[in-house]
């Protein structure tokens, strides 16, 4: 990391602060002494003013301008940094506290909290060099330190709860516990501390857990001679926690990459590899490859194959009218071929007013103002939305799809691939793919236009930026108004699957 002279003298004089208090705090445990546990509160003002000249300064630099990326992620991790090794400050003070209410200075357990004090001040010895030289190994090592701490505490835990059950010293094997659960918090002060250096490097946010499975996945990667030699590259974060990032060549072209990453909840990655599978046994190469799949606990990771091309939100936005059209000729012979290969006379109801249902109260907590209660107008009674949307779920319910179709299942414009080049089209993020109703997908895509953040009105209406010319003909030819272009793809390819 690239640091400021003025923030790293401030970080190594927090650093040597903290690991001396911790280093303080284990010989009181040694001697049974509080002889010099006083210097620990003495100076907790010191270690929490460092800690505020840190993040100011990293404030103002990350408030300036045209700061590059890797930059503010310097800053960011510094200020995380500085946060955590507070934080240790705090639990020293903490554990001092309690020691000063114990009514014998020697107890079961004194041994364990040295050790956990010993393994925790080395951790905090590695933290400047592993940020000057932007080691990440050496971060993980610091965050390996946790483990072993929650294994000591464990151990005390079962100690001290033996202690209390035969209620004697039940004031000082309580103060015990207290210590003990402050002294397994510095680990995970220091595991984040260790997070906080590897997402500087890496250039994004990224836990332990994520990184071993990032490493095992890319050490699969058969095309690249040094896995060690790629570039990982933050792409998105999906709104249910996953991340994606794109695996590539250090003197690769502007998102040219060799592979895609994701990384997230088990059964989410579970269902876009199932997707993803389906896709490729039924139309080879509308879909990404799966490369590599790996779980761990509760999370999992996901390795695709990288599709050349543009998103089609990027083509509506940002390229010609001819590309656009182009792109939407595609689309609309691709959808045409998926759904009239794929029907199957089994309907699967769509349930578009549960589905409706499920989503309102999270509206109302936004826009409280549409929620309305039952109205007239001169006598003539109004229902509210709420007894309309019941009473259009009772009918829906009555009624039945004449078919259904193999669909996307989430058909946004950032998840549709359009390659100029190989003049096709493909799918990404597949996780809800599976038989139903297409109008699905034709009401997600229709949203997914209409909620682009666009205020410019040709934009705004037909979609990309068109002539004048154009638009008076498209007002002039346009039987319900000014459409946007999309919507002949939808009534295009309804007429013929239907």
């Amino acid at each position: 990391m690239r640091i400021p002279k003025n923030i790293r003298d401030n970080l190594r004089f927090l650093i040597a602060e903290v690991g001396s208090q911790v280093a303080t705090l284990r010989e009181c445990f040694k001697a049974a002494s509080l002889a010099d546990a006083q210097r620990i509160l003495e100076r907790s003002g010191y270690a929490y003013n460092l800690m505020l000249r840190i993040h100011e300064a990293c404030q103002n630099r990350t408030a300036r301008s045209g700061r590059p990326v890797s930059d503010i992620n310097t800053a960011r991790a510094i200020e995380s940094i500085a946060t955590e090794l507070e934080r240790i400050s705090g639990l020293c003070r903490a554990c001092v506290k309690q020691l000063e209410q114990l009514e014998s200075r020697r107890w079961p357990g004194a041994g364990t909290y040295r050790f956990m004090l010993k393994k925790t001040a080395r951790a905090i010895d590695r933290i400047e060099p592993a940020v000057r030289s932007n080691d990440t190994r050496l971060a993980m090592n610091i965050g390996q330190i946790k483990p072993e701490l929650d294994k000591a505490y464990n151990r005390l835990m079962k100690k001290y709860t033996a202690g209390l059950k035969k209620s004697k010293h039940t004031e000082d094997l309580v103060t015990g516990l207290l210590m003990a659960h402050d002294v397994d918090q510095m680990g995970d002060a220091l595991l984040d501390i260790s997070e906080a250096i590897i997402s500087a490097n890496l250039g994004q946010p990224m836990n332990i857990e994520r990184y071993h499975s990032l490493r095992a996945s890319i050490g699969q990667l058969d095309q690249v001679d040094d896995p060690s030699a790629l570039v990982v590259e933050p792409l998105a974060e999906t709104r249910s926690g996953s991340g994606i990032s794109g695996i590539g060549l250090p003197n690769r072209q502007a998102g040219d990459y060799v592979a895609i990453y994701k990384d997230g909840k088990k059964h989410k990655l579970r269902e876009e590899r199932k997707g993803l599978k389906s896709w490729q046994e039924k139309f080879p190469g509308l879909a990404p490859r799966v490369l590599s799949y790996r779980k761990r606990g509760q999370s999992a990771s996901l390795l695709i194959e990288h599709l050349a091309g543009l998103t089609f939100e990027q083509v509506l936005l940002h390229e010609s009218p001819a590309l656009l059209k182009e792109s939407l000729a595609q689309l609309n012979a691709t959808m045409a071929r998926v759904w009239q290969e794929t029907r199957s006379g089994k309907p699967v109801a769509a349930g578009f007013m549960r589905q409706l249902s499920r989503r309102l109260e999270e509206v109302y907590m936004i826009h409280p103002e549409f929620r309305q209660r039952d109205g007239d107008i001169c006598g003539q009674p109004v229902p509210s939305f709420g007894a309309l949307l019941k009473k259009a779920h009772a009918r829906e319910s009555q009624i039945s799809p004449p078919f259904s179709v193999y669909i996307h299942g989430d058909f946004n414009v950032d998840n549709i691939i359009y390659d100029p080049v190989g003049k096709k089209i493909s799918f990404i993020d597949l996780h809800r793919s599976r038989y139903m109703d297409y109008v699905q997908d034709v009401s997600v895509f229709m949203v997914s236009n209409y909620r682009l953040q666009i205020f410019d009105a040709p934009m705004r209406l037909y979609g990309v930026q068109l002539s004048p010319a154009d638009i008076r003909c498209a007002d002039a030819s346009a039987d319900t108004g000014a459409y946007p272009r999309f919507l002949p793809l939808c009534l295009d390819v309804c007429t013929q699957v239907r």
